[in-house]
């Protein structure tokens, strides 16, 4: 049997984890033949994050010695997967596991090297989420067109699924948020086939724990001009 990894890296997520793990773990993957492997990763919480990620049945919990960042944590967490096909996923509750079913669909149907899970596809801004955040996030669709020449309606959304195997061949180097852009703009050096699926999105508020902020969309655009040519 093949399995889907799951990388969910973590920092100050004690709210949310174990009900995400639980809805996790919940997934029905049967009619794909696939097993999952919950990596969780925890970037130094000050919570109780580690503890109950620890707690929950048939997950692997690996605890960064310092806090470096959450794409220093995903990529500590592609290093650990085992399975033949990786997932990201988002420590809160803003993604629903769920859709890793039509995700799943689209990559084993051999029509995608690359699934990305997006916010926008068909639709326009989600009720809570803000007006900064949306506009962010869609005007580095075009900042990723013009250095990938890659139509993705939704660069940074946290529920991207791969081919382990073709995502361990990519040498990560960044540590913070932007390693959502430089594995795109890698991954379309390469050649890649790009996919999106329509998902679910519930957003959460800086004061409910949201991270990602303004500077992170002039760090974004930097690190796609960087790797445009891998």
């Amino acid at each position: 049997m093949k399995t889907l990894s799951i990388v969910i890296p973590a920092y100050n997520e004690e709210r949310f984890i174990g009900t995400l793990l639980e809805q996790i773990r919940a997934v029905d993957l049967a009619q794909f033949d696939l097993d999952k492997q919950i990596i969780v990763v925890d970037d130094c919480s000050k919570d109780r994050t580690a503890d109950i990620a620890a707690a929950v049945p048939g997950v692997t919990l690996k605890r960064m010695p310092v806090n470096g960042g959450k794409g220093k944590a995903v990529r500590a967490g592609i290093a650990s997967a085992t399975g033949e096909y990786l997932i990201i996923q988002d420590a809160d509750l803003e993604y629903d596991p769920n859709d890793y079913v039509p995700m799943l669909r689209v990559l084993l149907s051999g029509s995608a090297d690359v699934v990305y899970g997006s916010r926008y596809l068909g639709r326009g801004r989600h009720r809570n989420q803000s007006l900064a955040a949306y506009l962010g996030g869609r005007s580095l669709s075009v900042i990723a067109w013009l250095f990938t020449r890659r139509h993705l309606t939704d660069t940074v959304t946290a529920l991207k699924l791969f081919h382990r195997d073709q995502l361990g061949e990519i040498e990560l180097k960044t540590s913070g948020f932007e390693l959502d852009h430089e594995i795109t703009a890698k991954m379309a050096h390469r050649g890649a086939r790009f996919a999106e699926v329509p998902i679910r999105y519930m957003p959460r508020s800086r004061e409910e724990g949201k991270k990602i902020g303004p500077k992170d969309w002039f760090i974004a655009v930097r690190t796609f001009m960087r790797y445009r040519n891998g």
